[in-house]
């Protein structure tokens, strides 16, 4: 395990970031226009994508990679029992207080202690109201008359969908314990305090994986979760000094779990959870098979039609929230002029921003750029770009100075740029770029494919 930092020590910041995010498209407000709407955000072409190579490259990690783990997509929209027997209905609230002075409205565990038992307001002075839970589920109606007899909530979390399909899928695809099931989804809950960008949000997507697993091996399974789930953050490139576990105390363990770890990451704001992963013991079935009156048990045929409620072993892990630490993680400004840097102005050509994704998860893997419009060199790139099409997301860009251009690919987080000159007319080579080093090589157009797909394949992160 890497050596941990204790305070963040990187060069982005939530200010950098976030513009950063609108200038190159990744994240607009949602419903900008009207002043925005807090808690919501929308992913532009960038953020699109960048949002589903961590879908994929998560998806085919749990399901590809694992063959006694399957994938699943249930439904947002579910019978409103499912939350009674999960326990949200009672159990998932906030302590809420309201200053009454300023009106701003907090979380109680958020305040410090000392203001929070004089009931005074950490921005105003004013005083707080007594605290009060407050329910974080999304209530709605379903059907044409809005009454009790129609109510229902928008699912805030994806594991019950997998918790109430779990028979399902051990008939129709014959699963043998331990097995999992994968799931991403959209999840929805009415945070008090939305805040730090996309980290903490009303509208989010998730990646839960739960893994049903035999009572009395759960502790194992438990530990080998925690092992793989470490790994994977090493095999996409992160720097895994801002990596660290947190695990449970008593007074944050939820009512469901037996033991729970979190993987956390050092944000520009400081240490905040990354993924959970979860001993869930077999809460989540037992309450299931209590309110719907089913038979959830395992049927274990091969150790004579041993009957038990699985130990379920949850590996959590947000969606958009990966995005923002991939976002901060990736971002670098770099000197490349030739003087001191100490006294070189940053807005100058003399720094560029770069995002260091791994190619894997890059937007845009390969930028292709004539270095004119003229003389056939842009129709002859059109052309190189139609080829590389197949293998790898691509942009084309001809607009203003080779330089610039390359910038404009830096910032983005393309590893690859692909020049086309007036030599790529007379020995159909072309110069390929890296943007990491800015190393730059002449390669013939009959091998770029193989080449790239080599350093795609090679690729070490090295700052």
């Amino acid at each position: 395990m890497a050596e941990q930092q204790n305070e963040y020590q990187g060069k982005a910041t939530m200010e950098k970031i976030t513009s950063l995010a609108k200038r190159r498209g990744f994240v607009f407000q949602s419903s900008e226009i009207y002043g925005g709407q807090a808690g919501a955000w929308d992913y532009g072409p960038l953020g699109i994508e960048l949002k589903n190579r961590i879908a994929q490259t998560w998806w085919k990690e749990m399901t590809q990679l694992h063959d006694d783990i399957v994938g699943l997509d249930a439904a947002i929209l579910m019978h409103p029992r499912v939350w009674e027997a999960s326990g949200h209905v009672e159990n998932f609230t906030d302590p809420l207080v309201d200053c009454k002075k300023c009106k701003a409205r907090f979380r109680a565990d958020q305040i410090d202690p000392e203001k929070l038992a004089k009931k005074e307001c950490p921005e105003c002075g004013g005083e707080l109201t007594d605290t009060r839970k407050f329910n974080l589920m999304f209530k709605t109606n379903i059907g044409a008359v809005e009454d009790s007899s129609s109510v229902i909530y928008l699912r805030p979390e994806t594991a019950q969908g997998i918790y109430v399909n779990y028979k399902n899928i051990i008939q129709s695809n014959r699963m043998k314990i331990p097995f999992g099931i994968a799931q991403i989804g959209k999840a929805f809950r009415n945070e008090i305090v939305t805040k730090n960008f996309i980290f903490r949000t009303c509208e989010f997507e998730q990646m839960e994986m739960q893994f049903f697993v035999k009572p009395g091996t759960d502790e194992e399974w438990f530990n080998t979760w925690r092992d793989r789930r470490w790994k994977y953050y090493e095999k996409l490139g992160v720097k895994m000094d801002h990596l660290r576990w947190h695990r449970h105390g008593p007074d944050e363990l939820a009512h469901y779990a037996k033991d729970a770890y979190d993987i956390e990451y050092l944000f520009p704001m400081g240490w905040k959870e990354l993924e959970g992963v979860h001993n869930r013991s077999n809460y989540d079935l037992s309450r299931h098979m209590q309110f719907s009156g089913k038979d959830l048990q395992y049927i274990d045929q091969d150790n004579g039609n041993e009957r038990y409620i699985p130990f379920i072993i949850e590996t959590s892990a947000g969606l958009t929230r990966s995005l923002l630490m991939l976002l901060c993680d990736a971002y670098d400004e770099e000197y490349v002029g030739t003087g001191d840097p100490a006294t070189s102005d940053k807005n100058s050509d003399d720094w560029r921003t770069v995002l260091r994704f791994h190619p894997n998860l890059a937007p845009i893997t390969v930028a292709v750029l004539p270095l004119m419009k003229k003389d056939g060199l842009a129709e002859l790139a059109q052309d190189i770009r139609a080829e590389l099409k197949e293998d790898f997301a691509t942009d084309y860009d001809q607009s203003g100075a080779i330089g610039r251009r390359y910038r404009r690919q830096d910032e983005a987080g393309t590893p690859f740029c692909v020049t086309i000159d007036y030599q790529s007319k007379e020995d159909n080579t072309v110069t390929l770029r890296f943007r990491d080093s800015m190393e730059q090589v002449r390669v013939h157009r009959a091998e770029l494919v193989q080449r790239i797909r080599a350093e795609i394949k090679n690729y070490k992160r090295t700052k």
